[in-house]
């Protein structure tokens, strides 16, 4: 798309250069009417003279196309004037995608370009997980005078594809709602399993295994100890992707939304790792469903879809979001006996409410929140305090909340919780 206008560089210079001759004329000033007569002379250049011809080959390289999320990827533009005429005001700006910042150098070049020559821009982004396809390169060419300039894109086809290595050391802390399944979930049932549960009296096909052989010496008694049973849970991650989801303490620093995606990526691969039965969902304006499942293609599965679907993406979609819709949409596909793992800030009402809603109707639910807010101001300080408000309604009504300071490793976080709740609802 190329679009040729006017500079207004040199609007009103015929009024004043005319106002200037008349001046020196009446006045008998040569130095004033020299002046006009040449203002005169550049109104008239600038009005006669022709839009600049355009054609350029532009080249873009990066150093990585397949990096890890925060590593560094240098981008190099090469633009080079293949046409005849000369391009004395050109403008270069890259298309560089709004999820990756750009942290060193600047995509943007102003410069001259001689027929055949070449000219040379440097830069460095931050990889995001996701598909980013860079943009056209936009040029802004203009003619001597700089009263005419072409606007012009110039496609250069260039992707980066980052697909983070998900997985955490730390257990997920899940409730005691399971599958029939067997798993690493502690129930209240006797049955097989490692922890002491109670003894009975002993049952014709029993295992002698559990028989309690020293109580029989004791007293005489045949008894069967029974062990707390360890079941399988059938988990769906839902990521809270709202835009009002995506804050962050300031402009340069990655919002909760990225925060979050990254956490329920690693919790997936723990719960696959440990047996359970595991899905992915948003709760955005873009919908991403993906039903609980298990081994290595569950696992391929969830991965590609963090990093590539658009609805968890790092800015916001420019869809509109429709909150009870998108509710009901959730409900109607979760399993029954599912646990649900929230991410979300916390940073609103509706958080909260979609948490007590899903637990109220039998789902489990366990609220994973990365803190955005911050203490700078009296405003940001306002913000926190409603939001440990909100975290403390939530725990107070039965929700395990896992509150995530960012500064420390999600494992960390996780850790804590699992401590406190001991492992069980």
């Amino acid at each position: 798309m190329t679009s040729i206008r006017p500079t207004n560089r040199w609007l009103g210079v015929s009024a004043v250069a005319l106002l200037a001759g008349a001046l020196g004329i009446v006045f008998s000033r040569p130095p004033v009417l020299l002046s006009g007569v040449v203002g005169v002379a550049f109104a008239a250049y600038a009005r006669t003279a022709s839009a600049p011809d355009v054609d350029l080959d532009v080249t873009r390289t990066v150093s990585d196309d397949e990096p890890l999320p925060g590593e560094e990827v240098r981008i190099n533009l090469t633009v080079e004037n293949a046409g005849d005429a000369m391009l004395p005001d050109l403008r270069i700006v890259d298309g560089v995608p709004d999820a990756i910042p750009v942290t060193d150098g600047s995509p943007r070049l102003g410069t001259a370009l001689r027929p055949g020559k070449t000219a040379r821009l440097s830069y460095v982004v931050t990889a995001e997980r996701g598909d980013h396809e860079f943009g056209p390169v936009t040029v802004v060419a203009r003619d001597f005078s700089g009263a005419t300039e072409v606007e012009t894109e110039v496609e250069c086809e260039t992707g980066v594809r980052c697909v983070p290595k998900l997985g955490t050391t730390v257990d997920v802390p899940l409730r005691a709602q399971t599958t029939r399944y067997t798993g690493r979930v502690t129930t209240d049932d006797g049955g097989s399993g490692v922890e002491f549960h109670a003894t009975r009296e002993y049952r014709r096909g029993d295992p002698l295994s559990r028989v309690d052989w020293n109580r029989l010496a004791r007293t005489g008694e045949l008894t069967t100890v029974e062990f707390r049973e360890e079941r399988a849970a059938s988990v769906v991650v839902v990521v809270d992707t709202r835009e009002a989801a995506y804050l962050a303490r300031d402009d340069d620093e990655r919002n909760a939304v990225q925060y979050g995606v990254d956490a329920a990526g690693r919790m997936v691969t723990k719960l696959l790792d440990a047996g359970d039965r595991v899905g992915l969902a948003s709760l955005g304006p873009e919908t991403c469903w993906l039903a609980p499942g298990s081994g290595h293609e569950q696992r391929a599965r969830a991965r590609d879809l963090l990093a590539t679907h658009p609805s968890f993406s790092a800015v916001p979609s420019e869809e509109v979001f429709y909150p009870t819709t998108r509710i009901r949409w959730l409900r109607k596909r979760l399993p029954a006996s599912t646990q649900v793992v929230f991410v979300t800030p916390l940073c609103d009402d509706v958080g909260p409410s979609v948490a007590r809603r899903l637990d109220a109707e039998g789902h489990l639910v366990t609220v994973v929140s990365p803190d955005p807010t911050a203490t700078a101001t009296a405003g940001q300080r306002f913000a926190r305090a409603e939001r440990a408000h909100r975290v403390s309604d939530l725990r107070r009504a039965g929700v395990r909340v896992v509150d995530w300071d960012t500064d420390d490793p999600f494992g960390v976080a996780l850790a804590r919780t699992a401590r406190v709740s001991g492992g069980r609802a």
